[in-house]
């Protein structure tokens, strides 16, 4: 069910991902990605993080993955997670198991801080992140804006090494 991404996987991940560009705020995206740009993402990314999809009977159904947080040296230890299902696919639990299975691969690769950026308002995908031991770090106001509206960022962080002492 769940396994790290394959460069096959481009296409469907695509596919996935385009309705949230083109229906909602949850992504400041606002074009459409192709699977060459897909598959672009996935070999930059996998380079140095963790991108793994959950896949039932030959069908991707989700994917997460981790990346850069910030350029700078001294960030290299933290990193932003973003998480993703087929629309037709969330609220069964998945999420949750998946995004455990990102957090997992992280503590093994030593990162120190898990960050998750939402585009607010979003109940489920807060829900989703406290639920996995993320904690509210930070609001900013009229972040970004899409659709005509300007919408608020929140970002919850999970140390990934237990608490700091």
């Amino acid at each position: 069910m769940i396994r790290p991404v394959r460069m096959t996987d481009a296409p469907a991940l695509a596919d996935l991902y385009n309705p949230y560009i083109r229906d909602t705020t949850i992504t400041f995206e606002e074009e459409a990605v192709s699977a060459e740009e897909m598959a672009s993402r996935i070999e930059k990314v996998t380079s140095a993080y963790p991108w793994l999809v959950w896949e039932e009977e030959g069908r991707v159904l989700g994917y997460a993955y981790a990346s850069a947080w910030r350029a700078r040296a001294a960030y290299r230890h933290s990193t932003e997670t973003a998480i993703y299902f087929a629309m037709d696919q969330g609220g069964r639990g998945r999420g949750t198991l998946l995004y455990r299975a990102l957090l997992e691969e992280l503590r093994a690769r030593g990162f120190h801080l898990a960050l998750g950026g939402l585009a607010l308002p979003n109940e489920a995908s807060v829900r989703l992140h406290e639920k996995l031991g993320f904690r509210k770090a930070g609001h900013m106001r009229e972040a970004g804006r899409k659709f005509g509206r300007w919408i608020d960022v929140g970002f919850w962080e999970l140390l990934l090494e237990g608490e700091a002492s």
